[in-house]
């Protein structure tokens, strides 16, 4: 059970640690999220919050409400790139990794709760 959860949890946390990081350091993303439709400004408001998702997702002393609004928010991050993506036209591979990487943190949500509850 341990192993499931905290393997889908760290690909959930790569994923985001890398979508991060592209969004403050790479000019494809960058001109990316612009050509999405969304100001500068939240863009760098994704890339804080993912790594804050990260830290309150790995480190197991965080109380598992904030975990689950971590949860939630990364949902959130999910859905919306997959209507932006959508509404821009962009690929369907793009929506297609976005729902993979939902089902992803589903694995790694439901483990969490299924871990907590043989405490």
């Amino acid at each position: 059970m341990k192993t499931i959860y905290w393997s889908t949890t760290i690909i959930l946390s790569i994923f985001l640690l890398w979508s991060a990081y592209t969004y403050l350091f790479s000019k494809a993303a960058i001109e990316g999220v612009k050509a999405l439709g969304f100001p500068d400004h939240f863009r760098m408001q994704l890339a804080i919050l993912k790594l804050l998702a990260v830290v309150i997702i790995v480190t197991p002393i965080v109380p598992l409400q904030i975990k689950e609004w971590a949860y939630a928010g990364i949902g959130l991050f999910f859905i919306t790139a997959i209507i932006a993506h959508t509404a821009h036209k962009d690929p369907f591979i793009i929506t297609v990794i976005n729902l993979v990487l939902m089902g992803i943190m589903c694995i790694s949500y439901i483990y969490l709760h299924k871990l907590n509850s043989y405490k």
